[in-house]
């Protein structure tokens, strides 16, 4: 029967709300050229956000760089020219390169863990600190 007033006033502007959120949402799909520029906008921030990580760390780019073509070069199969010309000695730098890559995983990966077990080790001393200094304060 009677509705209270306040509660149809708040559905009223509910209502008004979700159907100019509507109309916003249909007129930025009809907007196809604001879209596109958007879209170009969002593509001009990634590649300056991928300027300056090279910008912060050119020397990370490198290696990561030549590493990549590195990798490509090995993966793509000689050709026959290649193996009349080079033959012997194409093989012999590829498996150098092979162990040389090898070696430097192997060395990465004992940083690796060093510094893992290092950060443990640190942690460890860091928690024995704050349970002493607990303890101190728990006397007192």
């Amino acid at each position: 029967m009677g509705e209270d007033p306040d509660r149809i006033r708040q559905d009223i502007e509910a209502t008004r709300n979700e159907m100019g959120d509507t109309v916003d949402a249909l007129t930025y799909k009809a907007d196809v050229k604001s879209r596109a520029k958007d879209s170009l906008m969002g593509t001009k921030d990634g590649a300056r956000r991928a300027a300056g990580v090279a910008q912060e760390n050119p020397l990370g780019l490198a290696i990561g760089s030549v590493a990549a073509g590195f990798i490509v070069g090995m993966l793509l199969p000689s050709s026959r020219v290649e193996d009349e010309k080079l033959g012997p000695i194409a093989d012999d730098v590829k498996e150098k390169a092979k162990e040389t890559g090898q070696e430097a995983l192997e060395r990465g990966k004992q940083v690796a863990q060093d510094t893992a077990e290092t950060a443990k080790e640190s942690g460890r001393e860091h928690a024995e600190e704050l349970k002493s200094s607990a303890q101190e304060h728990a006397r007192a």
